[in-house]
């Protein structure tokens, strides 16, 4: 009988190891490694950015402003907001800003130390909160339309034969496209959000019936039918309940 020697076994190669230091640094980064900087020395001043601009009290979020929202005084004009609501309305103004403030950016942002902070009509704002809603309406937005260009691009309607349904809410937003309007511009027109106003316009994109200019290289004539009123904006509900969250932090 033969025997046959046979050599160990070459052992499989060893698996990847996340690296969990790496993924925690991450983490920790946030949206804006300046801005988690500032918390963490409870700095006071304003961040300037290339879309908008965040004022700080001791590391806090005391405001927001961006081009790109229609801001405070325009959602204190809409019919259905209490005089109670003005809490309500300066964190609507606020993440709305500080989304478009705190968007990717090809230019690095500058901090300005002040002594004394900005006043502001509200309670300051974690930056940990505002970094996580950031995040939250960002993946948001892609989840219903991948494609940003609706966001900043003025828009045309695209009319398909078999265009589904649409709420009153986007409805209000669809009679205004018109080939020149964009989402800011309807947005300040309505009193809402600049940010909802996108989910609105994202949601009817996915539906066929918004597109950017970009995509056409053509404009809309002004369409024929009347403009309907606002109609009434759920976020206050919403937006209730995040100030009884940060009453709890």
């Amino acid at each position: 009988m033969t025997t046959v020697r046979t050599s160990p076994a070459t052992p499989p190669p060893r698996l990847p190891v996340r690296d969990r230091t790496a993924a925690d640094r991450r983490a920790r980064v946030g949206v804006s490694p300046m801005l988690s900087r500032l918390a963490d020395e409870r700095a006071t001043g304003v961040l300037l950015r290339e879309r908008g601009t965040l004022h700080l009290a001791e590391g806090h979020v005391v405001h927001a402003e961006s081009p790109s929202s229609p801001g405070l005084d325009a959602l204190l004009t809409r019919p259905d907001i209490a005089e109670g609501d003005l809490e309500i309305c300066h964190l609507l103004a606020l993440y709305d800003a500080a989304y478009f403030a705190l968007s990717p950016s090809s230019t690095p942002g500058r901090f300005r130390y002040e002594a004394e902070p900005s006043p502001g009509p509200g309670r300051p704002v974690p930056v940990a909160a505002v970094e996580h809603e950031t995040l939250r309406r960002r993946d948001l937005l892609h989840a219903i339309w991948p494609d940003p260009s609706t966001d900043a691009d003025p828009l045309i309607r695209a009319d398909p034969a078999d265009a589904p349904p649409v709420t009153p809410r986007q409805r209000a937003v669809l009679t205004r496209v018109d080939g020149v309007r964009t989402a800011t511009d309807i947005a300040r027109e309505l009193g809402r959000p600049a940010f909802h106003t996108l989910v609105d316009i994202r949601r009817l994109a996915a539906a066929g019936l918004v597109t950017a200019t970009t995509a056409h290289g053509a404009r809309a004539s002004v369409p024929a039918e009347p403009l309907p009123p606002p109609s009434p904006d759920p976020d206050i509900a919403l937006l209730k309940r995040v100030r009884d969250a940060l009453e709890a932090l």
